[in-house]
């Protein structure tokens, strides 16, 4: 009861959007406005990377999946994510077309920097997307056209991280508390002061990492969407709450470079490997 699943033409409807911004300072009273207005969190670390992820054994993050359900998302995309940054860098062809399936799915590419795994960029879709393309388009997007940072550089590149998450299991529910702390992504939308219409996500590792309740996780979404004014219980509530799992892998550049090392045509790779530098 209070929910639905999300498929079809309503899944179509959720546009492009960010996974995560800079650390945010929350208020530790649930009542309170939360934390400060959009944009005013201070550098640090990113909301997107799962610190118990595939770095460095190649195993996906927790929550990733269901069950025995077998996994979609694999090191291979990874893989191909970072020969597509790389062949756009370098000005190399566009590497072919990878072997793993084709099947659509709403999707996120996220990228990370340095030993402290600082957010580096991070855009998706909700809309399900053939994952050749998908990936080849959101690789570049979350590289190069996050509006919270300057395009992705060479230099950049042997200290990145990158993770591929596929979003399924999207359901509708009618309480804004109904959905499980490291379990479940959360978009939400609402109405802003000025009565427009905004949206919002986070992807189900962000809260957990964060050390956030579901209250704390609720408005930091509302002051990220750009919602500036006082958060009340009454507010929340107007909230309209989609909730997703997803299933999540990550790769550093080191072992990037060196599953490349085992697979070089693989992918269609006609330029030879990237110089692997250590970190400084």
């Amino acid at each position: 009861m209070g929910r639905k699943r999300c498929v079809g033409a309503d899944c179509s409807k959720m546009a492009a959007g960010c996974c995560g911004v800079k650390k945010q300072k929350l208020s530790g009273s649930p009542g309170s406005g939360g934390p400060g207005g959009a944009g005013s969190g201070v550098a640090g670390a990113g909301h997107c990377y799962n610190s118990t992820g595939l770095s460095p054994n190649l195993s996906p993050g927790p929550g990733s999946g269901s069950g025995a359900r077998k996994m979609v998302v694999s090191a291979e995309m990874c893989c191909f994510c970072f020969d597509v940054l790389y062949c756009h860098l370098y000005g190399y062809q566009p590497p072919r077309t990878p072997r793993f399936t084709n099947d659509p799915y709403p999707l996120f590419v996220t990228w990370k920097i340095g030993r402290d795994k600082r957010l580096r960029g991070c855009i998706g879709t909700f809309s399900a997307m053939n994952l050749h393309s998908g990936l080849r388009e959101y690789t570049l997007t979350s590289a190069l056209k996050d509006s919270r940072f300057p395009p992705m550089t060479r230099d950049e590149l042997p200290r990145l991280f990158c993770s591929v998450s596929l979003l399924t299991n999207f359901e509708d529910v009618g309480d804004y508390l109904d959905w499980e702390v490291g379990v479940h992504g959360i978009r939400i939308e609402f109405f802003n002061e000025k009565g427009s219409k905004r949206t919002a996500t986070y992807l189900p590792e962000v809260a957990k990492e964060q050390g956030w309740d579901h209250i704390q996780t609720i408005d930091s979404l509302l002051r990220k969407g750009g919602y500036k004014a006082p958060i009340t219980n009454d507010f929340r509530k107007t909230i309209k709450l989609t909730r997703y799992r997803s299933e999540k892998m990550t790769m550093s550049y080191a072992e990037y470079i060196a599953h490349r090392q085992h697979h070089h045509y693989q992918n269609g790779i006609g330029h030879p490997l990237p110089p692997y530098n250590h970190y400084s």
